[in-house]
């Protein structure tokens, strides 16, 4: 991939994705996969005027060796040096970017249960932290090839050549073109006019129907906002949490879904697949489940802690979006949730309660957003989903038709 391109990438990270400000500190977790691509992130952030630039390097052959060999008593514990770095994020609020490379079956043979308990111990130490500095700083999630990754989509190609088909598809769907800030300034003014569109409609209910069986209900927070693009921290700082986006999302009401429904796509979840599933909610909660393929997995994504099992997200995202038309199955969730609705198991987002800032996060849990250790999208939308939404008024407005936006 030229250089050039990827300068424009790099910059479209720094600049929009984070929007580093000037003195601010900037942590960057990577995988191993493209050096030469996060030192030229490293090198926008500079020129943004960071302070500094932390690269963290992760590995997951390395992972699959610690949980082999550590005991769940050493792998559940936060060692001093651990708990320091959370206190400096809660002191300094830097920005954090998060690169994806990995492998979609990276962590197969992994000890599920060993890592599960682990998180399960390891959490309250981090929560304590983590909910001190929830909406305030700014966060970027996007990709870079793998050449695993790479291979798992274009098995047919060599190394080399799956990596640069990888790479534009990538770069395609984030709006990497000539001017990609602006293109990322108009996707954002769509994004948000269909969130204005939607809120305007008071929706009480939506109802997700489909040929595969999908027949689901969701209670709505009558205090929730759709939100989708860019946002605003607490801070007052713009930036673009997802590279790329396409989804208008709410964080429905804890403890208000009935139904099933069926998933469209496989979800990458803890280095492995999840196939063919799909979750019945009975009182909001997950009541049961079935999966073709690492059914045991689903189930102690659903069962790591009391919020696991409720919904944190109810995500609009149109069939026809680039992603879907790209033709491709990413076996990544930045992406494949971007190709289809989705719903996510866990933490709701605090910051689609209206008047936010002004409201603790105990407060907007009070409300009906879910709390929980993880947030896990998977993808439900296909051709022919409808949803309609049950407004306030007593209305029934048709959302989505045959997998679109009915508006």
């Amino acid at each position: 991939m030229k250089k050039t391109v990827l300068r424009k990438y790099a910059q479209l990270i720094a600049c929009s994705g984070v929007n580093v400000q000037p003195g601010q500190e900037v942590f960057i977790q990577a995988e191993l996969d493209q050096p030469e691509f996060v030192k030229m992130l490293v090198e926008e952030c500079y020129r943004c005027k960071a302070k500094k630039v932390v690269v963290d390097w992760s590995y997951q052959p390395l992972q699959k060796l610690h949980y082999r060999y550590r005991t769940l008593t050493t792998l559940g514990q936060m060692d001093n040096y651990e708990e320091a770095r959370w206190q400096h994020y809660v002191d300094t609020i830097p920005c954090r970017i998060y690169l994806l490379s990995e492998d979609p079956d990276g962590l197969r043979g992994i000890n599920q249960e060993k890592m599960a308990k682990a998180q399960q111990k390891r959490y309250p130490i981090i929560k304590q932290y983590r909910d001190k500095i929830e909406n305030k700083y700014q966060w970027c999630i996007a990709a870079v090839p793998g050449a695993a990754w790479a291979k798992k989509l274009f098995p047919e190609l060599r190394t080399s050549q799956a990596v640069e088909k990888l790479w534009e598809a990538i770069l395609s769907t984030s709006r990497v073109t000539d001017d990609p800030i602006q293109a990322w300034q108009e996707h954002n003014r769509d994004l948000h006019a269909r969130c204005e569109y939607l809120n305007n409609l008071h929706i009480e209910k939506l109802h997700y129907t489909a040929s595969n069986g999908t027949d689901l209900t969701v209670g709505m927070i009558p205090q929730a906002q759709f939100c989708g693009g860019g946002e605003e921290s607490l801070q007052g700082i713009f930036f673009n949490p997802n590279i790329p986006t396409e989804e208008c999302f709410i964080s429905p009401k804890r403890g208000e879904a009935e139904g099933i429904v069926y998933a469209t796509k496989p979800l990458s979840y803890q280095g492995q697949l999840i196939e063919n599933f799909s979750i019945r909610f009975h009182e909001g909660k997950a009541v049961e489940w079935h999966a073709e393929k690492n059914e045991a997995l689903l189930e102690k994504l659903i069962t790591m802690d009391e919020g696991s099992a409720y919904l944190g997200e109810c995500a609009l995202v149109p069939y026809d979006s680039p992603i879907c038309q790209s033709g491709l199955l990413f076996y990544n969730t930045l992406f494949d949730e971007n190709a289809a609705c989705h719903l996510a198991l866990g933490m709701g987002f605090a910051d689609t309660i209206r008047d936010f800032r002004n409201k603790t996060l105990e407060e907007c849990r009070a409300l009906g957003v879910n709390d929980s250790m993880v947030h896990e999208d998977f993808m439900i939308g296909s051709a022919d989903m409808d949803i309609d939404a049950i407004c306030a008024d007593g209305k029934t407005v048709a959302i989505f038709r045959k997998g679109n936006w009915a508006f």
